[in-house]
């Protein structure tokens, strides 16, 4: 259950699927070296399992690290190829990503800033 996400929220996923056995710690870890990423910058992680049912999500929130998990009980998740490395996608997208919806089926609408009014 995800509430409304902030539109600037980056989210990253992970397209390697990991051991699921990964704690929070392991999960920090993942982030630094293999993302290249700062763990605590506030930045959603979501990570895959070897199986496509499974997903673990870490963010920092400013006062601690949240380790979520989400296993569909029938399907599967939509995941980008194992070896397209990290994907930002948007915060709806993410929201559809763990739904269990196919997120990759929408594209990111590009709106144009308005322009200060004098």
């Amino acid at each position: 259950m995800i509430g409304a996400l902030p539109a600037d929220l980056k989210v990253v996923v992970a397209s390697k699927p990991i051991d699921f056995r990964k704690g929070v710690n392991g999960l920090v870890a993942l982030v630094a070296d293999a993302l290249k990423a700062d763990p605590y910058c506030g930045d959603v992680f979501v990570f895959r399992s070897k199986r496509s049912d499974r997903l673990k999500i870490l963010a920092w929130d400013g006062s601690g690290l949240i380790l979520a998990t989400k296993w569909l009980e029938d399907g599967g998740f939509t995941w980008p190829e194992p070896d397209a490395g990290k994907v930002v996608i948007t915060p709806a997208q993410m929201t559809m990503l763990v739904a269990g919806l196919n997120w990759m089926a929408v594209t990111p609408k590009t709106i144009k800033r308005p322009t200060k009014v004098s």
